[in-house]
């Protein structure tokens, strides 16, 4: 890339033939890392995602019930609670009449609005936990996001589970 910067920089005109070539070679590159960006964003969203989950398995066991799933997932859906009632006390303190940390209160409610919709209706996607190989490959992860393409990601609903 920079050497293409560099010839660029060298070109006269500036609709010459080479020129529109170089400057067409520069954004299909900047296309290209922007992409990789965004798939290294979701892949770690994902990673972080079933990392939660493995650390919250008990242990000893080989794979969970529908029960055990539908607690982990209450748990889940209701991880950011202590944080939106530490925010709404530091705002409850104070003459201050704006939110003090308003954008990632706000980030958080629509999240937890989002997902639990998703539980709801057609399900959020999680490890497979009642599938005793998935449950082994889960136990085995060292965190690397290389190895997500392991994990068989389902869609469990509230539905299913009950």
């Amino acid at each position: 890339m920079p050497k293409i910067k560099k010839n660029l920089d060298k070109l006269k005109h500036p609709n010459s033939r080479k020129t529109l070539s170089l400057a067409k070679q520069i954004k299909k590159g900047e296309k290209r890392d922007q992409s990789k960006l965004g798939t290294h964003i979701k892949q770690n969203l994902i990673g972080e995602k079933i990392m939660w989950f493995k650390d919250r398995i008990p242990e000893g066991c080989s794979i969970l019930t529908k029960e055990q799933t539908l607690e982990l997932m209450e748990n889940y859906l209701s991880r950011f609670d202590e944080e939106l009632e530490q925010i709404a006390l530091k705002n409850s303190v104070g003459q201050r009449r704006n939110r003090q940390h308003a954008s990632r209160e706000d980030i958080i409610n629509i999240t937890k609005k989002k997902e639990h919709e998703e539980f709801e209706s057609c399900g959020l996607e999680m490890p497979d936990l009642m599938n005793a190989q998935q449950m082994q490959v889960l136990r085995n992860w060292n965190g690397e996001l290389r190895f997500l393409q392991n994990f068989k990601l389902r869609r469990i609903a509230k539905k299913h589970l009950i």
